[in-house]
Order: C-alpha cells, then sequence, then structure tokens
C-alpha cells in the first residue's frame, strides 16, 4: 500500500511538472516579441483569455504616464512591457501592475519599437543609435551609430539585427557585439520595420519601393514601385508580401519575384502595417477605416469606419481585431475578425494610440499623449 501511494505521488507530481512545463511554454509563445514576429503578421494565435463573448468587458488595469508622448508600439515578454517615449527613454514596466522596473536614457526621442530576444532589448533613436540592453536591468551592451536617426522598429532572426535608418539604409548587425554584417543603400529613409522569412528580408523605404534583400548578404532580389511614399512595413505570409502605401492602396505581391498579385484602393494614405490572418488582411487607411480583405484576391471582406484615420497597425488575437484611430477621435477599437463589428472601444485622454500587442489576455497600447495602457477582464471574486 505504501508503494501505490509512491506511485501515485511520483505520477501526480510528473503531471503537475508537466502541466506547468507547458503552462511556462505557452506563456513564452505568448509573448509579443517586437513589433511582431519577424514576419510581421501581428497575429498572436496563442491567445486563449479575450475572444468575442468576453471582449465588451475589458476594463483599464492600470497606466504609466511617460515624459512626453509619441509612445510606439510595445514588445510584451516574460512579464514585462517594454516600450519608447519622446522623453528619450526606454522604458520597462510591470505588465501585471505598470509599475517601473527600469529606464535606459538614450540622446533624443525613442519612436521605434523594441525587439527582445534572448534576453536582450534591441532599439533605436533619434540620436541616430540603435542599442542593445541587458533586458533585466536595461545596462548598456553596445549600441551602432548611423547616419540619421532611427524610426524604424528591428527585427532579430538567427542571431542578426536588421533594421532600417532616416540615412537611407537597411543595416545587418551581429546581435550579439553590434559588428556590422552589411547595409543596403535604398533612395531615401527607411522607418518600416524588416519582414525576414525564407532568408529573405523585405522592407520598404520611402522612396516608394518595396526591396526584397538577400538576408545574409544584403544584396537585391527585387523591388516593387508604388505611387507614394511607404511607412507601412510589410507581412509575409503563404508566399505573399501584403503591405500598404501613401498613394491610398494595399498592395500583395509575390514574396519570390516581387510581381503585383492584387491591389486594393481605399480613400486615403495607408501608413498602417497589415495583419494577415486566416486568409484575411486586416489594416487601417487614413480615409477612417480599418479594412478586412481577402488575402487571395484582395476582394473587401468588410470595412469600420472609425471617428479618424487609422495610422495604427491591427493586431489579432483569437478572433478579435484591436487597433486605434488618430486625434480627434482617439480610441482603442476591439473589432470582430469575422464581421467587424465593434465590441468595445476606449478613448485615451490626450490624440492617438499606437500599435497594440496582446499577450495573456491583456492588451496593452501607448498613447501619443505620453500614456501607456493595459486592459484586461476583471477578475471574478471566487465567494
Amino acid at each position: 500500500m505504501k508503494n501505490v501511494r509512491i506511485l501515485v505521488s511520483v505520477l501526480c507530481a510528473c503531471f503537475v511538472y508537466v502541466a506547468w512545463g507547458q503552462q511556462q511554454a505557452s506563456n513564452t509563445q505568448n509573448n509579443w516579441t517586437e513589433f511582431h514576429r519577424t514576419n510581421m503578421i501581428r497575429w498572436n494565435p496563442y491567445e486563449k483569455v479575450l475572444n468575442a463573448r468576453n471582449a465588451s468587458h475589458l476594463t483599464l488595469k492600470w497606466s504609466y504616464a511617460t515624459g512626453s508622448g509619441g509612445n510606439p508600439s510595445p514588445a510584451v515578454v516574460n512579464g514585462v512591457v517594454y516600450i519608447g517615449s519622446a522623453d528619450n527613454n526606454l522604458y520597462a514596466l510591470s505588465a501585471s501592475t505598470g509599475a517601473k522596473l527600469w529606464t535606459f536614457t538614450t540622446g533624443n526621442a525613442v519612436s521605434s519599437s523594441p525587439a527582445v530576444a534572448n534576453g536582450v532589448v534591441y532599439v533605436g533613436s533619434f540620436d541616430h543609435n540603435l542599442y542593445a540592453l541587458n533586458a533585466s536591468t536595461g545596462a548598456k551592451l553596445w549600441n551602432y551609430t548611423t547616419g540619421a536617426q532611427v524610426e524604424g522598429s528591428p527585427t532579430v532572426v538567427n542571431g542578426v539585427v536588421y533594421f532600417g535608418s532616416d540615412d537611407d539604409n537597411v543595416y545587418a548587425l551581429k546581435a550579439s557585439t553590434g559588428g556590422k554584417l552589411w547595409s543596403y543603400a535604398t533612395g531615401n529613409n527607411v522607418t518600416s520595420s524588416p519582414a525576414v522569412v525564407n532568408g529573405m528580408v523585405y522592407v520598404e523605404s520611402a522612396d516608394s519601393n518595396v526591396y526584397a534583400l538577400n538576408a545574409s548578404t544584403g544584396a537585391k532580389l527585387w523591388s516593387y514601385t508604388t505611387g507614394g511614399e511607404r511607412y507601412s512595413s510589410p507581412a509575409v505570409a503563404n508566399g505573399m508580401v501584403y503591405v500598404g502605401s501613401q498613394d491610398d492602396n494595399v498592395y500583395a505581391l509575390n514574396a519570390s519575384t516581387g510581381s503585383l498579385v492584387w491591389s486594393y484602393a481605399t480613400g486615403g494614405g495607408v501608413e498602417s502595417s497589415p495583419a494577415v490572418v486566416n486568409g484575411v488582411v486586416y489594416i487601417g487607411s487614413g480615409d477612417n477605416s480599418v479594412y478586412a480583405l481577402n488575402a487571395d484576391t484582395g476582394a473587401k471582406l468588410w470595412s469600420y469606419a472609425t471617428g479618424s484615420y487609422v495610422d495604427s497597425s491591427p493586431a489579432v488575437a483569437n478572433g478579435i481585431v484591436y487597433v486605434a484611430s488618430g486625434n480627434p477621435d482617439n480610441n482603442l477599437y476591439a473589432l470582430n475578425a469575422s464581421t467587424g463589428a465593434k465590441l468595445w472601444s476606449y478613448t485615451t485622454n490626450n490624440d492617438e494610440s499606437s500599435s497594440p500587442a496582446v499577450v495573456n489576455g491583456v492588451v496593452y497600447v501607448g498613447s501619443y499623449g505620453g500614456d501607456v495602457y493595459a486592459f484586461g477582464l476583471v477578475a471574478r471574486n471566487p465567494n
């Protein structure tokens, strides 16, 4: 009988350990590590808490006031929110309470969204530098100086940091040391975040081109020219590159050749970066609308009219599209991903919000008024 009890205890312990391990793996997968994952599709497939039935109950969990506006999209990794500010700082905040853990001060505004990989935070600054910081302490590990401000958000893949600069270049640096591997000169500022897929780097430039570069060498593989400047970051899914342009269009290009597959004309410039989920492209436009387009054909599935322009990039999780609208609307929206119906909205207290991130049942977003917000569900009283 004693041996049976020991065996049961061991089996229970193993079960608890396996369950804990699965939960830890799920939490790790659920991280929002950069502007999004390396393909930039802005979709969290691991979100299971928020859904179309309970999103209407979202409420403000906490807010944190930074020293100035211009907060870019946050990264959320292992219980920490990393976000920049126009007050020259990168902030690390507790994801559960909003308490400040540390700050790192650069020489100018931080409008780049940080990328977090292997315990290191990579972020750009208007002081012309890309920084690598210890994710736990904020201590500087290295910095790399470009010829102009670094507005775009970095992407980290296989030990390499890819990012653009307003000096018109795309850079690839060794993630551990900051040593330059290569750079590629475009014809204008590079403010978008690179998408890195299957050994290719896809990035936009304000010279009105989308570029595909060899990830190892920086050699140009192809480029595609649109009719307007480009600030949207490309998303890559199922052999296609999706991107917006200031010429009012959303484009779908063949990822291998750069040939046009389709384009969809909105009523305004498209600075929003697309989210691509289950065969649908979600994107905002300067015509005060959010669009859902068929990813194969570009046919409009639905649109939702906000009260102002939508430069914010949607985030999609568990059947919900989260996106912000600009001044004077100043709302963060949760929309049904299938129908576009509004499930919830929240009006920020000062100007538009950045692009949201969704992790473990909480929506995190920065505001150009200087505040960082976290929204979640109210815990029920067990009694």
